[in-house]
């Protein structure tokens, strides 16, 4: 078995006559290997029952020679792929699942049926060039280019991918390898391997961005430790999705999924700050908050659009004023483009951002200044921490919005931060209690944050009326303030009501 250590990145055609020269500038050694062309079939059941369990199944070919691959459930963080793999030689292109070695296989799992069953799914085709380098300090790491295909029902993706792979000596010098290509190539990490996007194509499942953050999957005998390694590594992974995603198809949206991404890996620092000392994470705070600053635009620009969407009333509205209406077109002119944000994915300081998070969780950094409390603090159960941590939210935000009195637009608007980071708890650690009794708690609070996006949706409107300074806006404005009073009554009567629910936790 050997179990991989390895950076992928996605490259682009101008940057793969960049490589050769960047490995010699990096490396004290390097031996260039013979290309090849390897023509691979994935292989699954119907019901994707490999799939299910997280196991890749792969032929591979070249020339006259074929193996099969089993790859097992592992870990990816921020382009950091570490999976157990097991190679055997086979005699056709036809898998073998019965030749590997019994023990490896999860328990419970129907191997003779599944190997009766499966047949490909996928296949891969691309050349291969491959470089084995050694550094100063004696550690041995391939980096392997990746071009060609990925073939499914008839539909084609391109491969165009550089890994790197720690072969023998320390995972530091992985680092700085990847840094040194980050730095003079402008490449991107990446998250999804062949065989997932191979899959996506054969059962026509495209990736789309979610809808909502989510919840972070812990069990409940998790540490504190393990459920702030969780919480951070599902906020990585969550940005680099919707970053993807952008680039699949460019949507204001998506990257407003980016920032909850990044809302959600700052938030899990101040969670879990019994273990992690603000000195560990200050550099990646400070990145994280330049990220959020470069995407600041974003919420003004979703409200732009609503204005100017025909689904909206505001649309047959504004239509009414076209001076108005030209502003807002103005505004909406001097947004960053689609290829502006490419351009942001792509650049250095993005990409150390998340060579910077994943590497802080590799090393475990936060374990750095601990003293004998952060210890025991770490080895904790979750579950004796996040009731405290639950209460002491809901408790600030009750003395934020005391039920004696009535919220105005401006309550609203100043509360928005606290009660959305009150709801990131939740998404951090709310996994360990009850679905529907979570799901009763934090619905209405949640209509209570979409009342106020919306509540800023009308005020920035309010806002531009008034820029303009027209007798003729009186009456927009008018529509305005009387569509806030009516959000406003209907959040107050919602808030009034949640503040009796049974919290989830208790």
């Amino acid at each position: 078995m050997d179990t991989e250590i390895e950076l992928k990145f996605l490259v682009s055609d101008n940057e793969v006559p960049l490589i050769p020269a960047l490995i010699t500038q990096f490396a004290k050694t390097v031996t260039n290997k013979p290309a090849k062309n390897l023509t691979n079939a994935y292989f699954d059941t119907p019901n994707r029952e490999l799939r299910a369990l997280d196991i890749g199944l792969r032929t591979r070919c070249c020339n006259d020679e074929c193996e099969q691959t089993i790859k097992l459930a592992g870990e990816v963080v921020g382009g950091l792929h570490q999976r157990p793999e097991y190679n055997l030689p086979i005699q056709s292109g036809r898998p073998d699942l019965l030749a590997f070695d019994a023990n490896i296989w999860p328990h419970g799992m129907q191997l003779e049926s599944i190997a009766e069953n499966i047949f490909p799914i996928f296949g891969t085709n691309f050349i291969r060039r491959t470089w084995l380098i050694e550094t100063d300090s004696g550690t041995k790491i391939e980096v392997v280019l990746d071009k060609g295909e990925i073939a499914a029902q008839g539909k084609m993706e391109p491969i165009n991918e550089l890994e790197i792979e720690l072969i023998e000596g320390n995972k530091e010098d992985l680092f700085l390898l990847a840094d040194h290509l980050i730095k003079q190539a402008g490449m991107r990490l990446g998250l999804y391997s062949k065989a997932a996007r191979g899959y996506r194509i054969a059962d026509d499942k495209p990736l789309k961005p979610n809808k909502f953050i989510g919840f972070v999957p812990l069990k409940s005998q998790v540490t504190q430790e393990q459920a702030l390694i969780a919480t951070v590594s599902y906020g990585i992974q969550f940005v680099q999705k919707h970053e993807q995603c952008y680039f699949n198809k460019p949507s204001l949206k998506t990257l407003k999924r980016v920032i909850d991404g990044v809302s959600l890996i700052r938030h899990a620092f101040w969670l879990f700050d019994d273990i992690v000392d603000k000195s560990s994470t200050e550099s990646i705070r400070n990145e994280l908050k330049w990220l959020l600053s470069e995407l600041a635009w974003v919420e003004n620009a979703i409200h732009l659009k609503t204005y100017t969407s025909k689904r909206h009333a505001y649309y047959k509205k504004l239509n009414q004023f076209p001076e108005l209406a030209q502003v807002i077109t103005d505004l909406q002119d001097v947004q960053p483009t689609p290829t502006d944000i490419e351009d942001l994915f792509h650049c250095t300081r993005y990409n150390r951002l998340i060579l910077s998070l994943t590497r802080w969780l590799v090393d475990r950094a936060w374990r750095k200044n601990w003293d004998q409390k952060a210890l025991s603090a770490a080895e904790l159960p979750v579950t004796e921490i996040a009731s405290q941590l639950f209460d002491k939210d809901w408790q600030e935000l009750k003395n934020l919005l005391p039920q004696d009195k009535s919220l105005s637009e401006k309550d609203y608007l100043h509360v928005r931060i606290k009660l959305e980071n009150t709801l990131l708890s939740g998404n951090c650690l709310g996994k360990l209690y009850d679905k529907e009794a979570r799901k009763a708690f934090r619905t209405p609070w949640i209509d209570i944050v979409y009342g106020i996006y919306e509540l800023e949706t009308l005020a920035y409107l309010y806002q531009l009326c008034q820029s303009q300074n027209a007798d003729e806006l009186q009456e927009v404005q008018a529509w305005l303030k009387q569509k806030s009073d009516f959000l406003i009554s209907a959040m107050e009567q919602s808030r009034q009501s949640s503040m009796h629910s049974e919290p989830y936790w208790f």
